[in-house]
């Protein structure tokens, strides 16, 4: 039965996690000869090729199994020494994760600040659009995602956090401009309109969802703008460069006040969140768990 020693699968995660080599070395304190020693004795051992030695580093495919086998290992370590009481002594796990950019600017920071500090981890966080986070935990780059999958990764088990709605909103001034007829699935599929990134295809569903039949749902017309963070995105809108989705909690107070105007008050946009982890039994993934539930309970919608 092949082995696979722990400082080697320590390596190759940390090889993975900070892109190369180098920056693995530093991480490590250890050299970068030492780490392609490590590497090269790893995939001897499993008679493949791991890692593409790219830049920055990638997992093949046998690779990415051999990363979820390298997280499962510092998981149960760093377990074991929070049952031990070993406190900051034993090992400080990195959890990594996969969140989308409105939760990681809503809700879920809150929860991270909430671990009780003995729990001796540091986080790892990616931000990918909830539709595609998923593809993360398939890999092994992540232990655990705020997805809207609601179908369980393989090895991974999956829970409702809550719903987040958003309102399709614009600033006044654009509004009077491009809607001063009122709003129809052909004039917000014309107007100009703000996607987060290329993934995001939340305006788009929005339009296509409008009240009409399937055979007149329309192609993408409109200038798009591309902005790819949470806060400018709202910015984004509310300086007049297009229409888009915010969700409720933020924009509910700039409706409030007339500086955006809802432009589908009866058709709010609702998308599930869920969260997935591995299955693996976890003293420290448990209370991560525990503490993304609670928090998501305050800010989302119940499912």
């Amino acid at each position: 039965m092949t082995q696979f020693p722990s400082e080697q699968l320590l390596t190759f995660a940390a090889v993975l996690s900070e892109g190369t080599l180098d920056a693995a070395a530093r991480q490590l304190h250890i050299t970068p000869s030492a780490v392609s020693q490590r590497l090269k004795a790893l995939e001897q051992s499993a008679g493949r090729v791991l890692l593409q030695r790219s830049n920055p580093a990638q997992a093949t495919e046998a690779g990415e199994v051999v990363l979820r086998l390298a997280r499962q290992v510092a998981q149960l370590e760093a377990d074991a020494g929070t049952e031990l009481g070993l406190g900051s002594d034993g090992p400080r796990l990195a959890i990594p994760i996969v969140v989308n950019a409105d939760s990681l600017s809503m809700w879920f920071l809150q929860a991270l600040a909430r671990l009780p500090k003995e729990l001796n981890v540091t986080f790892d966080l990616h931000r990918d659009d909830e539709q595609h986070s998923a593809s993360f935990l398939r890999s092994g780059k992540v232990m655990a995602a705020v997805t809207a999958t609601p179908d369980p990764v393989q090895g991974c088990r999956v829970e409702p956090l809550g719903v987040m709605r958003y309102r399709a909103v614009a600033e006044p001034a654009f509004a009077r401009r491009w809607f001063a007829d009122g709003v129809d699935q052909a004039k917000l599929n014309s107007a100009p309109t703000v996607d987060f990134d290329r993934k995001d295809t939340y305006q788009w569903a929005f339009v296509r969802t409008w009240p009409g039949k399937p055979q007149e749902t329309p192609e993408r017309k409109g200038p798009r703008h591309y902005v790819p963070a949470s806060h400018d995105f709202g910015d984004a809108i509310r300086l007049g460069l297009g229409w888009g989705l915010i969700p409720e909690v933020q924009c509910g107070p700039d409706i409030a006040d007339g500086r955006l105007i809802e432009l589908a008050p009866d058709r709010p946009f609702d998308v599930p969140l869920y969260w997935q982890r591995w299955k693996t039994a976890s003293t420290v993934l448990d209370v991560v768990s525990d503490t993304v539930r609670e928090a998501a309970a305050e800010f989302l919608r119940k499912p």
